[in-house]
């Protein structure tokens, strides 16, 4: 099964962009993922083919109109397509490493970039989209936002990255922040190599990181200390 990612977006032509190179790149070359873009500006209405109008109810800026994004769904979307139907949002539920994993897993997804001050909510409720966050700020558009999501799967998907335990030991797989990493050379700019990395012991390098990696999480995300000590307590209860 190939992972198909379908865009729609006002500006096709940024995509591939970034996922055009390096590991996306390659993998995309030989075929282990898909990339399709829709034009959202074809689907608009009259001669100047509009895709927005004012806010109902007034306010600032202009919002994309339910028709033009309904038809634009519905020239893209396949009958009984699997794939998950996403609206990239700053209002939308933040991404996580888990919702990754689990979207690398599919059949692929379907990604609404939204543009102007949002999109009319009709549409979000009749074409069933989920909006998606990739963060507590605002994009000029969902473009980037969905290049960000597409390169996270793409990454997971089987023979993307080189060695198979590559992505074990990152960052969100065990709960935790990842672990300092040094290579050569020994010495830079008078710091060393922590001595433990050198030694050739292997239960005294994997404490050492397991040890690192808990000081980097809860120095830097409290909340994702706070998770982990809370599932901790709750693995300790259930156990006879």
């Amino acid at each position: 099964m190939t992972f198909r990612a379908t865009i729609l977006t006002l500006y096709p032509e940024m995509f591939p962009g970034p996922l055009g190179v390096s590991l996306a790149g390659k993998a995309l070359d030989a075929g282990t993922w898909s990339l399709d873009t829709c034009n959202i500006r074809d689907h608009g209405v009259g001669a100047h083919r509009a895709v927005d109008d004012t806010p109902a109810g007034g306010g600032p800026g202009m919002v994309m109109r339910a028709d033009v994004l309904g038809n634009a769904l519905g020239a893209v979307l396949e009958e009984n397509d699997p794939r998950p139907r996403l609206l990239m949002s700053p209002r939308g539920t933040p991404l996580t490493h888990d919702m990754v994993r689990d979207l690398a897993a599919g059949p692929g997804a379907l990604i609404v970039c939204g543009r102007f001050e949002g999109v009319d909510e009709r549409v979000i409720e009749g074409r069933g989209l989920k909006e998606i966050s990739i963060g507590d700020y605002v994009l000029s558009g969902g473009e980037i936002a969905a290049m960000v999501l597409i390169d996270a799967c793409v990454r997971l998907l089987p023979g993307v990255m080189g060695a198979e335990d590559s992505g074990t030991e990152e960052s969100f797989e065990t709960g935790l922040l990842e672990y300092p990493h040094y290579t050569r050379p020994q010495e830079w700019e008078g710091r060393a190599i922590p001595d433990v990395l050198t030694s050739g012991h292997h239960k005294q390098i994997a404490d050492w990181r397991r040890a690192e990696a808990e000081r980097l999480t809860r120095a830097r995300r409290p909340d994702l200390w706070a998770a982990l000590q809370k599932s901790r307590g709750s693995d300790a209860s259930e156990k006879p």
